[in-house]
Formats: structure tokens, C-alpha cells, sequence
């Protein structure tokens, strides 16, 4: 098998290998899902381990991708719904890391009409939108994988400007603009997930944040990510 060094800093690698190996221990990855980072180096192309479980990737894992989500100058196997990542760069410039899990917590939002929305401050970025990419609409003969560029398309298309797009039957995709703070709304999405289904069992209304609350609380956390990633990263990366 052939394998080639990256267009990506030493860091930034790092940074992808402990956000697979933080997801995993926090239990928002398992033996699937993803992380990808926008190159520091080529932001026409991405960064993203070859198809293995998240808790065992290493550097040496990494691979680099181009516009269209093709490995470069690598003959090992990438993950068959890479075109998740690419195509969401290529609508977002903005955008530097993405994570695809399929967090139990938030599958049943994705099956129902029931909307997921922002139930504290950590989940506080959920304000801007859980829009559920249907995949039917697009291909009505369909195994729920986002396996080509079209179908890529359509999900970057329905996430629009939010920052995380649930998946019907599948899971979700969240944005960052770093791979902490993507790592960061992966962990509170399921979270958020978690506590708005046991706030249905109690007697409502549920009050949600505010959009004016999410914009402010997004805004506070932003400072502060350096402090969960510091710790998630140490606990991490100890079970090398």
C-alpha cells in the first residue's frame, strides 16, 4: 500500500488524530464517524484519517483530500463518505473541520417532528438551525450513506449557514471553525440531544434559549474552548 505525507501542519494533524481519539472516549464516535480539518497549508484540500475506528487513529493514518474528496497520492482505503466533508468545504469557505458521527441521542430528532434546539448555554450554537437532511428527496433507492459528490452536495446545501445538520436515520454532521470547536459542538450536540428528551418527560413548556441567548452564549464559549480541548486532548491522547 502507498501512503504520502500530507500538505498540513505537524499540529494540525495532531489535532485531527485527538479530536478521532476525544470523540471516541466521550462516546460520540464509536467504531464509525469521522474528522476532517481544512489543510493549513492547500485550503483547497482536507485532511482526514483512512478508513479506521476513530479510537485508533495515529498520524500515520492521516490522508490528504482533494476539492472533490479523492485521496492524493495514497492507495489505502478512505472512508466511503468522505464527500460529506469535501462537498461542505466547498460551500463553506469558512469552514475548517467538520465531524460526522451517529450520536444515538440525536437520531430520534432526525426520525421525528420534533425539533432540536437549544436547551443550555453549552449547546447554545444550535440557535442557528438543526435543519434533517432527507436523503429520499435526493435518491429515492438509497442505503442512507453519503456516498458520491451529488449527494455531498445536497446535505451542504440543507446544513446552509447552520452549524449542524441532522441526518434522517443516520446521525448528524457538525462545522467548526477550528477542529476544537467542532469537536466541542459534537460532544454538546449529543448533550443538548440527551437533555431535551429528558425534559419531555417533566411538566412543560420547555424553555429554550433565546437566538439573541444562543448568539451571546456562542460567543462566550468561543473564549473558553481552549479549557475542554486542553483536558479532552491530555485524557486522550494518555491511552496511546
Amino acid at each position: 500500500m502507498k501512503k504520502s505525507k500530507v500538505s498540513a501542519s505537524k499540529t494540525l494533524v495532531d489535532d485531527v488524530v485527538a479530536a478521532s481519539r476525544v470523540l471516541a472516549q466521550q462516546g460520540v464516535l464509536d467504531a464509525y464517524g469521522h474528522v476532517s480539518a481544512r489543510s493549513d497549508k492547500r485550503p483547497d484540500r482536507f485532511i482526514m484519517s483512512r478508513s479506521r475506528a476513530p479510537a485508533l487513529v495515529t498520524a500515520a493514518d492521516i490522508m490528504e483530500h482533494d476539492a472533490d474528496s479523492e485521496v492524493v497520492g495514497d492507495t489505502r482505503k478512505g472512508f466511503l463518505e468522505r464527500y460529506i466533508h469535501g462537498e461542505i468545504y466547498r460551500a463553506r469557505p469558512e469552514v475548517m473541520a467538520v465531524v460526522h458521527s451517529h450520536s444515538a441521542s440525536v437520531i430520534p430528532f432526525g426520525a421525528t417532528r420534533t425539533k432540536l434546539r437549544p436547551i443550555y448555554h453549552m449547546g447554545s450554537f444550535l440557535w442557528s438551525g438543526t435543519p434533517v437532511f432527507e436523503i429520499r428527496d435526493e435518491k429515492p433507492d438509497n442505503d442512507l450513506l453519503v456516498r458520491d459528490r451529488p449527494l455531498g452536495h445536497a446535505l451542504a446545501k440543507t446544513l446552509g449557514k447552520c452549524n449542524c445538520v441532522l441526518m434522517r436515520g443516520h446521525g448528524m454532521t457538525v462545522i467548526g471553525d477550528s477542529v476544537p470547536e467542532a469537536v466541542f459542538r459534537a460532544i454538546y450536540t449529543e448533550m443538548n440531544a440527551r437533555l431535551q428528551l429528558q425534559a419531555t418527560q417533566l411538566e412543560g413548556p420547555i424553555e429554550f434559549l433565546s437566538d439573541e441567548e444562543g448568539r451571546r452564549s456562542t460567543a462566550a464559549n468561543r473564549g473558553t474552548l481552549e479549557r475542554p480541548w486542553e483536558l479532552w486532548k491530555k485524557k486522550a491522547l494518555a491511552r496511546k
